[in-house]
This record gives C-alpha cells, sequence and structure tokens, in this order.
C-alpha cells in the first residue's frame, strides 16, 4: 500500500461520503478534486520532494486533501493540531526543521508561509535517497520538551494492505496524533466515512453517533468515564456501534466492567501504539478484560518493561538520543505483568512514584479509589516532604460535591487502609470541581498539583 494505491482507491469510492463535518458530505470525488487542487498549488510554490512541511489544522476538507497531496509528493509533514499548538508552534517548527507550513483555521481557509529554517538532519536524507515520504510526531512534552519521532510514512502503511471492511467513525483522536491518523487512514482506504468531531463532549458525541449511525468509536479512558458519569447514552440512540475501542492510557478496571454491563452487545477492545511505532495488531483476552496479546511484531520484556521491535518503528528522534536496543527494540517505557500468553499493561515507568523508597504506581492507588462512592475521577501524584522525600497525594473530583471534605478524606483513608500496604495510602487529599484532563482528554499527570 502506498499514497497513490490510496489514491486510486478513492477514485472507485468515488460516489460514497468521505467525510461529515456538521452539516457539510464530503464525497471521495470531491476529495480528490480537492488533492487535485492542491497538488497544481504545491507545484506552482516550487514545494521539492523531502521538503519538510507542517500542517496546522484539525480534521477537516482541506487538511485531509493537502495530507494525502504533501505525502504524495513525498515531502516529510509535520502534523500539528490547532488544539494542542497554542503558543508552541514555533518550538515545533524548529524542532521539526520545518521549511513551510499550511495553517488550515475552523473554517477550512488555507494559509502558506515559507520559512528561514534549514533542514539538514540525517534522517531527511535516507528519506530522500529512498524517495519515500516522511512523517514527523510529537510526544507530549509533558515531562519536558517534546521529542521528535520520525517515521518512513510507507512504512505506516504496511498494516493497510489487508482488505477491511468500510465503516462510519468517529475520529476522535486528533490530527496530530497516530491514534488520529491511523483511524483516518482505517476509514479513507477503504471506503468509509469519516464523522469528524469538533466538541469533543459526552452529548455531542453520542449526539453525532446517532445521527450518521457511527459503527466505531474510537477514544480514551477517560472519555469514556466522562460518558458514564454524564449518562448521555441514555439521551441518544446508540444502536449503530459496533465497537468501543481505547488506548493513548491505562483503563480502570470499574470504568471497563461498567462498559461493558451497560452495552453487552458492543465489542470493546484495548488498542496499543506509541509514538515510535505506531499502531500494531493486539487481541483483548475479552471486551472486560485488560490482558492483551500482542501479534505481528517481535516482543520481549526486560525487568519488566516491555521491548518491541517492528517494521513500523520510527527511523529515530530527531531531538533525543536513541531508545533502540543495539538488536532493533524499542524500550517502551511500559512496564508491564504477564499472565501466561497475555500481559498486562500496567503504566510508565516514568510514572512510578518513589515512597520512603517503595515504588507505588499512581493507577493502583486510582483504580482503588474510583471504587468509591461518590468518585467521579481521580489522580495519584506525590508531593515532596522534607523528612520523607514524598508523599503520596489525590486530588479527587466528587459526583456530589456537597460532600464534606473532611468527612470524605477520613472515608478515602479508611478505605485504601483496608486494602493497600501504609504507604500507598494517599497522605494528602485534595477536592477539585475541575476535569482532570487535557484537551486530549488523557489524564493529566504532570502540573496536576497547581489544578
Amino acid at each position: 500500500m502506498d499514497i497513490d494505491q490510496i489514491l486510486k482507491n478513492f477514485s472507485e469510492y468515488k460516489n460514497k461520503t468521505a467525510l461529515i463535518k456538521g452539516e457539510q458530505a464530503i464525497s471521495y470525488f470531491e476529495l480528490l478534486e480537492r488533492i487535485a487542487y492542491w497538488n497544481d498549488y504545491i507545484i506552482k510554490n516550487n514545494i521539492k520532494k523531502g521538503e519538510v512541511v507542517a500542517l496546522v489544522g484539525d480534521f477537516s476538507t482541506e487538511t485531509i486533501a493537502l495530507f494525502f497531496t504533501l505525502l504524495n509528493h513525498k515531502c516529510i509533514l509535520v502534523p500539528l493540531s490547532n488544539k494542542t499548538v497554542e503558543k508552541k508552534l514555533q518550538e515545533y517548527l524548529i524542532i521539526s526543521q520545518a521549511e513551510s507550513v499550511f495553517s488550515v483555521d475552523n473554517i477550512d481557509n488555507v494559509y502558506f508561509s515559507k520559512l528561514q529554517l534549514s533542514a539538514d538532519h540525517e534522517f531527511f536524507s535516507i528519506l530522500k535517497q529512498k524517495k519515500h515520504p516522511g512523517l514527523i510526531a510529537f510526544t507530549s512534552g509533558s515531562s519536558g520538551v517534546p521529542k521528535a519521532a520520525v517515521h518512513d510514512f510507507d512504512k505506516l502503511l504496511a498494516p493497510f494492505e489487508k482488505k477491511r471492511p468500510a465503516l462510519c467513525m468517529i475520529n476522535f483522536l486528533l490530527f496530530d496524533h497516530l491514534g488520529g491518523i491511523n483511524t483516518m487512514l482505517h476509514i479513507l482506504c477503504f471506503g468509509g466515512m469519516l464523522v469528524v468531531v469538533e466538541d469533543r463532549t459526552p452529548d455531542k458525541v453520542c449526539e453525532l453517533i446517532e445521527k450518521h449511525k457511527v459503527e466505531v468509536l474510537p477514544t480514551s479512558p477517560t472519555f469514556l468515564n466522562y460518558l458514564l458519569l454524564s449518562k448521555a447514552y441514555k439521551r441518544f440512540d446508540l444502536s449503530s456501534l459496533k465497537a468501543l475501542t481505547y488506548g493513548a492510557e491505562p483503563m480502570p478496571e470499574k470504568t471497563l466492567m461498567e462498559l461493558c454491563r451497560l452495552f453487552p452487545d458492543i465489542k470493546i477492545k484495548q488498542t496499543y501504539g506509541l509514538i515510535e511505532t505506531g499502531s500494531f495488531k493486539i487481541k483483548s483476552k475479552s471486551s472486560d478484560s485488560l490482558l492483551i496479546k500482542i501479534g505481528d511484531v517481535n516482543w520481549r520484556i526486560v525487568d519488566n518493561i516491555l521491548q518491541i521491535r517492528c517494521d513500523t518503528s520510527m527511523i529515530g528522534y530527531l531531538n533525543a538520543h536513541s531508545p533502540f536496543t543495539e538488536d532493533g527494540y524499542l524500550i517502551t517505557g511500559d512496564m508491564v505483568e504477564v499472565h501466561g500468553e497475555y500481559i498486562k499493561v500496567i503504566g510508565r515507568q516514568s510514572e512510578q512514584i518513589n515512597i520512603g523508597g517503595e515504588k507505588v504506581f499512581p493507577q493502583e492507588v486510582e483504580n482503588l479509589i474510583l471504587k468509591m462512592d461518590n468518585v467521579a475521577e481521580v489522580t495519584v501524584f506525590k508531593e515532596e516532604h522534607p523528612l520523607t522525600g514524598n508523599i503520596l497525594c489525590a486530588k479527587v473530583r466528587l459526583i456530589d460535591e456537597k460532600e464534606d471534605r473532611k468527612s470524605f478524606t477520613w472515608r478515602l483513608k479508611q478505605y485504601c487502609s483496608q486494602h493497600l500496604e501504609s504507604y500507598k495510602v494517599p497522605i494528602r487529599v485534595k477536592l477539585s470541581k475541575q476535569e482532570q484532563c487535557n484537551v486530549r482528554f488523557k489524564k493529566i499527570r504532570y502540573g496536576i498539583e497547581k489544578l
């Protein structure tokens, strides 16, 4: 599979609807017309093959058309989302060495400018020599400077060689997220219909599912928890849904069990992928299980950390040391438990909290607290302490905010003490009315104490 083949497939689907945004429906034929327009445009504006081009926007007719046009021209594409770039655009452009940039606003106006940056990294030379398009994806940068992962885009297309059913799906994940790009390719490569979501609140998402008979919703555990809390599923007809897929962060056990209880006829499937590898095939043991089986890639566990070797792995980081071992395995940083032929991802090694020499996974404590009555969401984190080094803290959002803080704190500590070792019991409990997620609907861990 390559971009040229994808565009040929678009021709076969020309009378079908490719995407819906608001009240606007765009056919594959209309999408091809926009791709042809932008192809002429980049030639007239002397955008060269192998040029590093940033594309700032969110899923829309013009961003999708430019996405395929630039990659078909063998450019090295830097997809950036309007929702996450904010004041850091210049930083992303400098790190990626972007030589030009297209910006698409929320009503599909497109602005183009040339930049004075020089793209001279050796990874770009590798792509130019192969005459392959490239893609640069950024890590979140929540714990420091975002790392820029350079991919050979032809390799990222390998999983789409096998024909799949044409499905109607909401593209919930953002435009700069490899999961969001993977969803778009999954839909459009096989003649499906992409439903653009502009407002990611549970009610608006459920409204789109009902209106367009959406079959698959790929999202995050945090959003699914908000869906349950809002009870939006009761206000809309979700009978068209065949599958809910989730990834990007660990799923709380309570959330998964409640989803399975409420939606017994919907397949609930975990996905797994990394900025450094893209997505690859995994199999959930069952809808109500957090155990997964990894397929189609080589993997191993060293010191409880998952390592992966696959064809879709990045060439490397532009601005950080290589995370690969000498024999080509990516050190993922994900700590796992082994359960026979299945594994369970328990959290990021970097998120472990050291309490008096003991290691605490915040997800373990959070999963327990979520089982308490009146808890909407919780984030466990550390605070520095002059005597013990760190103390464990919990920031909790209640369902009924009328509950007294002191009585809830006592209740939480009593509950945790009955089920956890003493060093895992939060010393300090803070109540907050704010949702504890970012624009990606992923739990905020770094800086949560400031919210």
